[in-house]
């Protein structure tokens, strides 16, 4: 005997837990496989501790910031910071938006500290309630909307989401279908079905909408939990978050084409994918500079080893706050740029901070512009590898014997 059709089957039957990618483009297997490799780029980085926790804290705001902005929240970036360190005051009538952007840090730290855990288990209606239940906690919600609980159907936007007696049905046949070996293919490495299933996982969630409310943040925790179980470092996986909200117009564009073709999944993915991999092409560069930041220092503390008179201390003050400048600083400013180089010079004659600066340049530490008015730090001896500094770097292992203790002297210490 066979069952009746539910209603879903008539009004989405773009809801069909099925993904065929076999036609879907060669461009979003490789935009998958350079994410996949700068994924792992940034969990093997070794960052400074005081770095890493920055790191994250950065990234966990901007995902928070995100995701209620998407939903109208007009707290900046800053501001959640400012939440996120409890340093944030604001006046009674915009409680509710720091209420929204508490929700969300709680639900991301929750997870991130599960998956750190190992605590992620397969998923489950009752996760995606509870998620549901955290993006909400504490709000005021319009009659009928109860925290976690399906209550009626809801349309948004034009949308009207699946029929509320299908919702529970739904939402098993899909955590049912992300659990599946469809979905987690040995053909494909883990991080790469991951990043498909987290992207689908969103997708379907905000097809069913079985939420009175906070739908569109439920998706994207589901989306999160997904990213980490598929071992995406923490701070990449707030990354799709902030590209749906920097994207906005797009974002919605592609979420109705996708029900409007009747279940076309692959435009969705491309744009998502696409995004991703620009957020971590960014947190790359960002890290990238931490990671100078550090040679450098070890490239000033090499130099100034065996240093220690206060001519020497002085000048390695000196180098360092040039070396903190972004741009290149007029000599005659430089005894301002910094209290320390202040107190270092202060009592001193220009005379002095002259011979200091040939000193610097004559160490090969500083580049001086062609009228000598202006001074930076010469950084770019870090990038050993690269190929356009090669030849520097063979002529000033030659032109500068006396300065040898500063060139790197194994590839462990090149970037």
């Amino acid at each position: 005997m066979t069952s009746s059709p539910r209603e879903y089957e008539q009004s989405h039957p773009w809801l069909t837990f099925r993904l065929d990618l076999r036609t879907a483009p060669i461009e979003l297997w490789l935009l998958l496989g350079e994410a996949k490799s700068k994924c792992e780029h940034i969990a093997e980085t070794p960052l400074r501790p005081m770095v890493a926790r920055e790191l994250h804290a950065v990234y966990l705001a901007k995902g928070a910031a995100a995701t209620t902005a998407i939903e109208g929240n007009t707290l900046s970036e800053e501001q959640v910071r400012e939440i996120l360190d409890r340093k944030l005051q604001l006046p009674p009538s915009q409680q509710y938006l720091k209420q929204e952007v508490d929700n969300m840090l709680t639900a991301y730290k929750l997870i991130t500290r599960h998956a750190d855990r190992g605590q992620l288990k397969p998923l489950t209606v009752e996760v995606i309630q509870s998620y549901n239940k955290m993006a909400l906690h504490n709000l005021q919600l319009d009659e009928g909307v109860i925290p976690g609980q399906i209550t009626h159907a809801v349309t948004v936007l034009g949308y009207r989401g699946a029929p509320r007696r299908d919702c529970l049905f739904l939402l098993d046949r899909l955590c049912t279908w992300l659990n599946s070996e469809e979905l987690n293919s040995p053909r494909f490495h883990p991080m790469i079905n991951g990043i498909i299933k987290a992207v689908i996982a969103h997708l379907y969630l905000a097809w069913i909408h079985p939420f009175g409310d906070g739908n569109g943040r439920t998706a994207r925790l589901l989306e999160f939990r997904l990213l980490l179980q598929a071992g995406v470092p923490s701070p990449a996986a707030h990354l799709l978050a902030n590209h749906y909200n920097l994207t906005r117009t797009e974002y919605y564009r592609q979420l109705t084409y996708s029900s409007r073709s009747g279940g076309d999944v692959q435009q969705f993915l491309l744009y998502a994918v696409q995004g991703f991999l620009d957020g971590l092409k960014n947190q790359l560069a960002r890290i990238r500079e931490q990671q100078m930041d550090v040679t450098w220092r070890a490239v000033v503390f090499q130099a100034f080893k065996d240093k220690t008179s206060a001519n020497d201390v002085r000048r390695r003050v000196l180098l360092w706050e040039i070396s903190q400048q972004k741009e290149p600083v007029s000599v005659q400013s430089l005894l301002f740029i910094n209290p320390a180089v202040m107190r270092h010079y202060g009592n001193i004659s220009e005379r002095t901070l002259q011979r200091d600066i040939e000193m610097l340049e004559a160490m090969r530490l500083v580049v001086l512009s062609a009228d000598r008015r202006k001074i930076r730090a010469k950084r770019e001896m870090i990038h050993g590898f690269l190929p356009q500094n090669t030849l520097s770097t063979i002529e000033w292992s030659q032109a500068a014997p006396d300065h040898a203790s500063l060139r790197p002297t194994s590839s462990k210490h090149h970037i």
